[in-house]
């Protein structure tokens, strides 16, 4: 989120940093002047309003002159931190078709524009909104299933991840191309995670529809943390992450030719991490589908590449967690998406090939919890039969780290903040006529 002007009363650090954000340097822009109509109202359309207009997860409008000149300076502050738009890929690796970072160019003009008294121009030549889609990005769905019932969140304290289990109602296996989460209540809803569960999978078998589920936590695993991994959800045994809601997220909007299989009879279950904002309120999520037309070449499955067995040891600063996975049959990666919590630091993936060589396909060296975003390449990864697949994190458990709850104590794997996750979310493309279970069936 963009940031605010300080408040009355702020500490001698912050209005010092807020003076050395004022006096950086601004690249030239060879523009006479900047104004609003002409130069920043563009670049904020294209780069900003997907999050910053009405309803969306940013808490300010830039849709307007009048909506966005009070928050100039904020604006400026944060194109010159890169803090904004929030994209945390190292350029250096990998090429991804929903890359959101400003250019150097569009970042001068909107810092100039703040410096220079933020003017408005001519308001004659002021765009209108661009055509953005309401209510779906994936466009018109369908079908959308909801929660079926409002799930309530206190003002305050703790609220275990919750479970709600919709049945499909589907009478014949379905190829899902596109498919978008959305929270029914933003404040409270931290992240959720549609989940499809096959019929006959023992999994969760105690949540029934119409009736929430309170996670049970799971106690950590014992013995010492080799860094080995595993998948989270045996492939191709019935349980699969179909959908994942962060803040900034536009969905799963598809590739030509490929698709996510649902089994006649599946259950969607969403998976929702709530965080109370100091009032009651209610949230009913729901999910939006649009189907293939036609069987797709390609099945696109999610997987996930985690390591339970995670500790972080009190005070250290910079403590690497690896998880590993030998992939047993070729596949293509499509997207990749880190998950840690709040000491997390940074976030690579790393293909080592059957030859020797090695390759990184994501590096993420400032890992923002409050962002996590999929990155989608541009061109997917084929990985040969033999590659090992490896997620790389470090954790900042010290206390130079703000965000920490707790420096004191060593962490151990689980859902909440407090505690500390290692998952490596990936969208793998394979045959639509191959077996999942193939990509790890020799580990088993």
């Amino acid at each position: 989120m963009w940031n605010s002007l300080p408040r009355k009363g702020v500490s001698m650090r912050v209005s010092s940093f807020l003076w050395l954000i004022a006096s950086l340097p601004i690249a030239g822009t060879g523009l006479a002047e900047v104004t609003f109509t002409r130069d920043v109202q563009p670049i904020l359309a294209r780069r900003c309003q997907t999050c910053h207009r009405a309803g969306e997860a940013a808490p300010m409008t830039f849709a307007t002159y009048q909506e966005t000149r009070p928050w100039a300076q904020a604006i400026r502050e944060a194109v010159l931190t890169g803090k904004m738009p929030p994209w945390f890929a190292n350029p250096a690796y990998g090429t991804f078709s929903n890359d959101r970072s400003l250019p150097k160019e569009e970042a001068a003009v909107l810092a100039e524009w703040a410096a220079t008294g933020a003017k408005e121009g001519d308001p004659k030549i002021a765009a209108g909104p661009p055509p953005f889609v309401e209510g779906w990005n994936i466009g018109q769905p369908d079908v959308i299933y909801e929660m079926p019932v409002d799930f309530q969140v206190p003002a305050t304290g703790v609220v275990p991840y919750m479970f709600f289990v919709v049945p499909t109602g589907f009478k014949e296996d379905r190829w899902v191309e596109k498919i978008e989460v959305r929270p029914g209540n933003r404040s409270v809803v931290h992240h959720a995670v549609v989940q499809v569960r096959a019929p006959g999978t023992q999994y969760l078998m105690e949540a029934r529809p119409g009736i929430p589920l309170a996670d049970v936590p799971a106690k950590p695993k014992t013995g010492e943390d080799k860094g080995v991994g595993e998948f989270g959800f045996p492939l191709g045994k019935g349980v699969e992450v179909a959908a994942v809601y962060v803040p900034g997220s536009v969905g799963d909007l598809g590739k030509p030719g490929q698709a996510r299989r649902v089994k006649a009879g599946s259950d969607l279950i969403f998976e929702i991490h709530y965080t109370p904002n100091g009032k009651p309120a209610a949230d009913r999520s729901r999910v939006a589908i649009t189907f293939s037309q036609r069987p797709p070449e390609q099945r696109v499955l999610n997987a996930l590449v985690l390591n339970e067995r995670l500790r972080i040891p009190a005070g250290a600063s910079n403590h690497e967690v690896r998880a590993k996975v030998e992939l047993h049959r070729d596949v293509s990666v499509v997207s990749l998406f880190p998950h840690m919590h709040l000491r997390g630091r940074s976030f690579r993936f790393l293909a080592r090939y059957p030859d020797g060589k090695s390759e990184v396909l994501l590096d993420v060296p400032r890992y923002d919890f409050n962002w996590q975003l999929t990155y989608d390449l541009k061109d997917p990864k084929w990985l040969p039969k033999g590659t090992v697949l490896e997620c790389i994190a470090h954790y900042d458990n010290s206390a130079n780290n703000p965000f920490n709850p707790d420096p004191s104590k060593e962490v151990r794997w689980g859902n909440q903040t407090w505690e500390e996750m290692l998952i490596g979310f990936v969208d793998f493309a394979i045959p639509a006529d191959a077996d999942p279970g193939e990509i790890e069936a020799a580990s088993k």
